[in-house]
């Protein structure tokens, strides 16, 4: 098992429960998963490399407790759950580092801003092979076979499929139809220093995105990667974990 351990969590007083997977060690990171549910992949494995992740699912994906997201309404109180989460944690009065993708912490390919004209998938409603076109440079290649491999066994399949549909119907919740839930007027407000990582040839959300958040946001550096559509950081898997590392580390 990569992680080291994990936390049952319970949080907005008693009534939102989730769990957090722990590993690594050095200064705390919160990682915050995407639309198709927290995955222990080589990426975040890298961060556990040179820092302590807490990587919490989002609530309401837990197996087994699928209601825990009730309580949430809206992403506000999406957003002041996590940071009652990172209270839970012993996390809430030190500094921590956030990195997210897509829906997570919109940081990598990510969502939260809207244009219209701009192209948009779904990935609620569309097939896996239409899902592995938009989100990987290379569909069929090893990378993409990885991240979107399902297991052989006829009961775990089931499980597994299950389990990815109602995970992306928790996540459509805060962001569907489209993601701006009035981040842009509030954009401003972002002081930390922040890393945008985008694909060029990403087929869910436009790159064209990544300078709308370089521009909105205050000290942010947009790195643009040719061979990698939405899940660049297992595509340059070369490049992205040394990016965040030194990013982190200045």
């Amino acid at each position: 098992m990569p992680y080291n351990e994990i936390r049952d969590v319970e949080v907005w007083d008693g009534d939102v429960r989730t769990q957090v997977l722990v590993g690594g060690e050095g200064p705390p990171l919160l990682f915050l998963h995407p639309v198709i549910g927290l995955q222990w992949d080589p990426f975040v494995e890298s961060l556990a490399a040179h820092h302590t992740v807490y990587a919490p699912y989002l609530p309401g994906t837990v197996p087994g407790d699928p209601d825990a997201h009730k309580p949430l309404e809206d992403v506000w109180d999406l957003t002041l759950c996590y940071s009652e989460i990172l209270d839970a944690l012993g996390l809430g009065g030190s500094p921590v580092a956030v990195v997210g993708h897509s829906f997570g912490g919109m940081l990598i390919s990510p969502i939260g801003l809207w244009t219209d004209g701009r192209p948009w998938k779904n990935p609620n409603v569309i097939s896996m092979e239409e899902l592995a076109a938009a989100a990987f440079a290379d569909p069929t290649g090893p990378v993409a076979t990885a991240a979107l491999a399902l297991p052989e066994d006829p009961e775990a399949l089931g499980e597994a499929i299950i389990s990815i549909t109602w995970t992306l119907g928790v996540a459509a919740k805060w962001w569907w139809p489209i993601p701006d839930r009035g981040l842009r007027k509030r954009i401003h407000r972002i002081t930390a220093d922040t890393l945008v990582v985008w694909g060029t040839q990403d087929g869910i959300i436009s790159p064209e995105y990544a300078h709308d958040f370089g521009r909105l946001i205050r000290n942010c550096q947009v790195e643009m990667l040719p061979n990698a559509a939405h899940v660049a950081q297992l595509e340059r898997f070369d490049v992205v974990p040394d990016m965040v590392k030194a990013f982190l580390a200045d």
